[in-house]
């Protein structure tokens, strides 16, 4: 069955989109809950901002898809739970399918499914549950016309050697970007690397596979802007910004920040005077 239709909802008719994550509860971390608290409140908010899609978990996909509205986003479903995020570093790290998880997005209408993909060298079970999680799950993809969104992540420990962090090592990254290619991801959920400056090497390795940074943790709005005018020029097809947005006292503005850069080429600077408080 072809995905096409349901890419076509992912992207706007420029092949780009701007998506926002709500999915940060499923962590079961305390931190990751500010901003998403009153969940359909947020997210009525992003729906009127007017974004291409939603991340949403399972549990709360019911909240997009019970909405009324004249264009309401695709919604992506994530499809697996982990614990890599807990202050501590877990004593047995996990990232877990959901079950059903491609029939699951079809009843709730989704255009597409998202698994991560964790790299951990100390961990590499958890490495070894993405490759299965992954392989399994693109095999049903394919029958139902279900895009599979891939999250590629590198895993290590921090300074303190107590808890997990995410690295931003382009030469760790890469090749697990590529990885997640020749597993057959449809879309990628990328991250934005240490230094936005080399992303076009990430589009290069994707090979024609729609590159989608995700935000990571929160920086001041001339910063996120500047750091998407660059990725984009670079060649990514849009963004997955969760807390740069929802977490942002100008929600609509930022929006409409982010439409001007990703849609209509707008320089950061220009676009920084869309949001209110808008600067470095």
């Amino acid at each position: 069955m072809s995905m096409e239709p349901r890419m076509n909802r992912l992207f706007g008719a420029d092949g780009k989109c701007i998506q926002i994550a709500l999915d940060h509860a499923l962590s079961n971390e305390y931190g990751l809950l500010a901003g998403v608290e009153n969940l359909r409140e947020v997210l009525r908010r992003v729906v009127d901002a007017g974004v291409e899609g939603v991340l949403l978990s399972p549990g709360s996909a019911r909240h997009l898809q019970s909405m009324r509205a004249d264009r309401k986003p695709a919604l992506v479903m994530r499809a697996d739970v982990g614990n890599l995020y807990e202050k501590r570093r877990p004593e047995y790290g996990f990232c877990r399918l959901i079950e059903a998880p491609v029939e699951r997005a079809l009843r709730l209408d989704a255009a597409a499914v998202l698994l991560n993909l964790f790299h951990v060298p100390d961990n590499p079970a958890v490495y070894e549950q993405c490759l299965e999680n992954i392989a399994r799950v693109k095999a049903d993809c394919e029958d139902y016309g279900m895009p599979l969104v891939v999250e590629p992540l590198v895993v290590v420990r921090d300074e303190t050697g107590h808890r997990y962090t995410l690295s931003g090592d382009s030469k760790l990254l890469l090749p697990l970007h590529r990885q997640a290619v020749e597993l057959g991801a449809d879309v990628i959920k990328a991250d934005p690397t240490n230094n936005v400056a080399e992303y076009r090497r990430f589009v290069e390795i994707a090979g024609g596979v729609p590159l989608l940074p995700r935000g990571g943790a929160k920086v001041g709005t001339g910063e996120i802007l500047r750091r998407t005018h660059t990725m984009i020029q670079a060649g990514v097809a849009g963004v997955v910004y969760g807390r740069n947005v929802f977490q942002h006292e100008d929600l609509p503005g930022m929006v409409r920040a982010l439409r001007a850069i990703i849609h209509e080429g707008a320089q950061p600077e220009d676009a920084a005077r869309l949001v209110r408080g808008g600067g470095p």
